[in-house]
């Protein structure tokens, strides 16, 4: 993946939270909503223009005490950047 080192960014077009009412962190947008699993909300919670794909695959691995996350966090990151939800700074 050629943006493996650039930082990430929600885009401006979606607003990202948790739902209490479904239990899960959701992103929002005029034409409705999108509910994510927890791997998807934590990676999104760090998609906030400070960090890149590196960064979130530590900041993940020590909170969940894994070894590596990369693949799993690419193949997320590549899907959002599919369906529009971030962008590259």
């Amino acid at each position: 993946m050629k943006n493996l080192n650039k930082k990430i960014k929600i885009n401006p077009n979606f607003q990202f939270q948790w739902e209490d009412k479904q239990n899960c962190y959701v992103l929002l947008y005029p034409e409705g909503m999108v509910q994510l699993n927890q791997s998807a909300g934590e990676i999104l919670a760090l998609c906030d223009g400070n960090n890149n794909i590196e960064n979130i695959n530590k900041i993940l691995c020590e909170k969940f005490e894994l070894e590596d996350l990369t693949q799993d966090i690419k193949s997320f990151v590549e899907e959002a950047q599919n369906r529009n939800w971030i962008s590259y700074e």
